[in-house]
């Protein structure tokens, strides 16, 4: 089995040094470049096409946000996932990242194991987000306009009912406790809702269901 292979964007030298080094640590992870700011993290995911960049969200120079979205608009580039590196006062960016494409967030002192296991379920195509980080994403969304409810018309009953249970940040086992259904019949849903509402991954699926008003801050 191939390595994953990350891409480290910080304005800061000294912590992409100790990002680097956490990862290096694990054989199945693999950084293959560095970059200080957001247009030259542009640059360098088209010549490496890395699994997986992990993206400041604050930089000089072009910040986190836009690159995020540049990287994830090409279609060349459609393989690649992207996790914002944040701190607790940058709740004002996380709605607006997760809408440009993000696939979840990492704070910056999160404990090694804990960072190398998110690279891999990012790498398998999962989002990266907590019940915790979610609350913060809705508040953070409550200062945007809410978006018209027809987005879901297209969903049953039951679908509706799961994507409030994601839009609450809740796992497919937990979707499936709440909604008595199997872990692997709530995974099926997930996915079906990934495809009707043209979502990335279960990151943007959140903010629909706030920007449809399925789900609002407080919620869960």
């Amino acid at each position: 089995m191939s390595a994953v292979r990350v891409v480290l964007v910080d304005d800061q030298h000294l912590v992409r040094t100790g990002l680097r080094a956490l990862l290096d640590r694990a054989p199945d992870l693999t950084v293959v470049g560095e970059a200080g700011d957001g247009a030259s993290a542009v640059r360098l995911v088209r010549a490496e096409r890395p699994d997986v960049v992990l993206m400041d969200v604050r930089m000089p120079g072009g910040d986190g946000i836009e690159a995020t979205r540049r990287i994830l608009a090409d279609p060349e580039l459609a393989g690649v996932q992207v996790v914002m590196l944040t701190t607790f006062d940058d709740d004002e960016y996380l709605f607006e990242a997760i809408r440009a494409g993000a696939a979840g967030f990492l704070l910056k002192d999160t404990p090694p194991d804990a960072l190398r296991d998110a690279v891999r379920v990012v790498a398998a195509g999962e989002g990266l987000l907590s019940p915790a980080v979610t609350r913060r994403v809705l508040a953070a969304a409550a200062r945007s306009p809410v978006a018209d409810p027809a987005r879901l018309a297209g969903l049953t009953a039951r679908e509706r009912e799961v994507l409030a249970q994601v839009g609450a940040g809740r796992s497919n086992a937990e979707i499936g406790a709440a909604l008595f259904l199997s872990p692997d019949t709530a995974r099926t849903y997930v996915s079906r809702l990934l495809q009707k509402l043209r979502a990335r991954d279960r990151a943007q699926l959140v903010v629909i269901a706030y920007e449809s008003g399925l789900v609002r801050p407080g919620d869960g």
